[in-house]
């Protein structure tokens, strides 16, 4: 038994030894094989490496996944990209013959199959709203439109709603963003932007050539960085910033970004700054900003707290106002650049190298010629003239000659001033004639935004007028602290308006056509806001009169 037992043991040992050896052996072959592998591996995991550049394939939510997840985001942190859901079409009205045929068809009796389908049709469920899992509607998504959903290329428009937008999701909208053709708004609320982040939208929009749009509502911002939002590259036309929380402090600096004595912005239309804390002192700076700037033609300040003060300015750049010295130091230096309209058509042909060798008072022979030949031509047109005289003809015939002249004449100056203007038109094309000079009042309207400097100045207490903004056309003061007396500045900016509109039959700016006040601190039976109400409201172009006797009353517009 105890030989029987060594060998069992001895057996035991050997079978250990060789499981060792070979476990040994596959190890070392599985380090030399997998030696490779297990480096790549490594330097696939290396955050050290940089990854590959990505291409943009202008496909919004690839791309916008994509760099979130480079930004090592993860998945459950990466806002999900959907169609913005729209209200429900509503229902047309029902035609007569449909329901003729219906109770006819309602008077038979309905077949049990019918009676089903009817039951089925009253338990589908509503389309006005959809269920979503728990906490679904709280988290970040991107909302988009599309011109069709068929093409993810075609986003239009970008809705971000209650979450905050900070320093990584900016920067990768920047990169987004610019690739996409088609979009033309973005939408954002209630997004707590910093000022860093305002910064980085301002710098990268203006790349979005089509976008045109731009909301950021609800969102409040310490240091107020609103006005780089518009400043001299951008290309936005509509900028709304309604309850922002804006003061005084971004108020001046929008301000000075619509316009300055040597800058203006050339694309924005309209700025919504309403259900903010501006006060006169905003109102002013917005007001100076108007001064200069011809291309804005809606703005609101509703629901602020301007009151007679910013009104009564506001009033000030719509009329009329005087020019103050840097104003006036500008005008010069563009009218000395541009120089007057006659001293182009007045000066003297360049003269040649051999006149510039000769002094002044010597004049060489072939002018001394053509002069003389030009005096010979005169002396015989006069001669003959002279002659005809004497031929015979009475002074009945003359006084009608002189008249055809004069008629001739006046027709010759018509076509002299419509070739002038067919000059000025045409590119390449210059009149050196003295007969083809028209004055400005004969000359066409220029739609082109020209400088308010360059306009006509009158000269009143040793100061330069000049003619107030005409360019905006609609002004929402609604819900502010206006009284009797602002009311009374704006009605005679209203009424200077009207003057020179009167003045000129077709004018390219129109002047205010809308103003809203409604909410103020002034009594709706004033005899100045009862007045100013009755002039814009002839001045309304969506005003309809009521129909009074078979429509023998005319418009108040008319």
């Amino acid at each position: 038994m105890s030989s029987a037992s060594t060998s069992r043991a001895m057996l035991k040992t050997l079978s250990v030894v060789k499981k060792v050896k070979m476990g040994k052996r596959v190890e070392k072959i599985l380090k030399d094989k997998g030696g490779s592998t297990s480096a790549q591996d490594n330097g696939d995991d290396d955050p050290n490496k940089t990854p590959e550049p990505y291409i943009c394939t202008g496909i919004f939510e690839a791309d916008f996944t994509e760099f979130c997840r480079r930004n090592l985001l993860k998945d459950n942190e990466i806002p999900a990209v959907v169609i913005r859901p729209k209200p429900p079409c509503a229902q047309a009205p029902p035609d007569n013959k449909s329901k003729d045929s219906k109770d006819s068809n309602a008077s038979k009796d309905p077949t049990p199959d019918e009676g089903v389908d009817a039951a089925n049709q009253e338990e589908a469920p509503p389309k006005t709203y959809v269920t979503k899992d728990k906490y679904a509607y709280f988290r970040p998504v991107v909302q988009v439109e599309m011109e069709n959903e068929d093409k993810p290329t075609t986003v239009t428009e970008i809705y971000i709603r209650g979450w905050k937008v900070d320093s990584l999701m900016v920067g990768i909208f920047k990169q987004c963003w610019p690739i996409i053709e088609k979009l033309s708004v973005v939408n954002l609320w209630n997004v707590n932007l910093s000022e860093d982040v305002v910064k980085e939208f301002a710098s990268f929009l203006p790349q979005c050539q089509n976008l045109k749009t731009l909301v950021i509502d609800g969102t409040w911002c310490p240091e107020e960085p609103w006005s780089l939002l518009i400043g001299e590259d951008s290309l936005l036309t509509s900028l709304s910033l309604r309850n922002n929380g804006i003061t005084d402090k971004g108020a001046v600096m929008i301000g000075k970004a619509l316009s300055t004595v040597k800058s203006s912005n050339k694309n924005l239309v309209s700025l919504n700054l309403s259900g903010n804390k501006i006060t006169d002192v905003g109102a002013v700076a917005i007001a100076n900003g108007l001064r200069m700037n011809r291309v804005l033609l809606s703005l609101s300040l509703a629901n602020n707290n301007v009151s007679d003060e910013g009104a009564k300015k506001l009033g000030e750049v719509l009329s009329r106002f005087p020019l103050t010295h840097e104003e006036v130091v500008e005008r010069r230096k563009l009218l000395s650049e541009k120089g007057s309209p006659d001293q182009g058509l007045l000066k003297s042909p360049p003269p040649s190298r051999r006149d510039r060798d000769r002094p002044g008072s010597v004049r060489s022979s072939s002018h001394m010629d053509k002069t003389d030949k030009k005096r010979d031509k005169s002396s015989k047109k006069k001669d003959g003239r002279k002659g005809e005289k004497e031929d015979g003809k009475s002074s009945k015939t003359d006084a009608k000659k002189d008249k055809d002249d004069t008629t001739k004449g006046k027709k010759e100056d018509k076509w002299k001033k419509a070739d002038t203007m067919s000059t000025k038109t045409s590119k390449g094309k210059k009149t050196s004639s003295k007969d083809k000079r028209v004055p400005e009042s004969d000359s066409p309207e220029i739609l082109e935004a020209i400088n308010p400097l360059l306009e006509q100045v009158e000269s009143m207490d040793n100061q330069l007028w000049i003619p107030g903004n005409r360019c905006l056309i609609n002004l929402n003061l609604s819900r502010n602290k206006i009284t009797d007396t602002g009311m009374k500045g704006l009605l005679l900016a209203v009424q200077y308006q009207i003057t020179l509109l009167n003045l000129a039959p077709s004018p390219a700016m129109k002047g205010i056509l809308r103003m809203s006040l409604t909410g103020n601190d002034v009594k709706k039976t004033d005899e100045t806001y009862v007045k100013l109400q009755e002039v814009l409201l002839a001045r309304d172009p969506y005003y309809k009169p009521p129909e009074k006797g078979g429509g023998d009353n005319q418009s108040l517009a008319g």
